[in-house]
């Protein structure tokens, strides 16, 4: 086994880390889900958050995938953490949004990206 990394900002502790993360993450995730599942009155809909869907294979534990993308320089302006190195090892926004059941490109409003939401929403569990 590999020793620990000493540098979180070295590429190759990144990877040692996403190696030893994202088998453990998805678990998680899995074993979420199965709690919901077998609740009496189970969700319709449950939703989770991943970041590196794509680039790491998870897609396939979807029923369904929901994909919000925003230009470059606005995920800059919006975000407090440095993007430009992370943002060269993603898969590129066309691609997300080809391989997505549901796409919508965030430059507007909170209440656009609500009225977007609620949508999807009211199409995977209609009322």
């Amino acid at each position: 086994m590999r020793s620990q990394p000493r540098s979180i900002n070295d590429r190759e502790a990144l990877a040692w880390l996403e190696e030893m993360l994202h088998p453990l993450v998805a678990a998680e995730y899995l074993q979420w889900r199965d709690q919901l599942a077998a609740l009496p009155d189970a969700p319709k809909v449950s939703v989770t958050e991943v970041p590196l869907l794509y680039e790491t294979g998870g897609e396939e534990r979807f029923d369904k995938v929901v994909v919000i993308t925003a230009p470059s320089k606005l995920r800059r302006a919006r975000s407090e953490v440095a993007t430009d190195d992370r943002e060269s090892r993603l898969l590129d926004d066309r691609e997300k949004v080809a391989r997505a059941d549901y796409a919508y490109q965030n430059i507007g409003t909170i209440e656009e990206l609500d009225a977007f939401v609620g949508s999807v929403m009211h199409d995977l569990a209609p009322a």
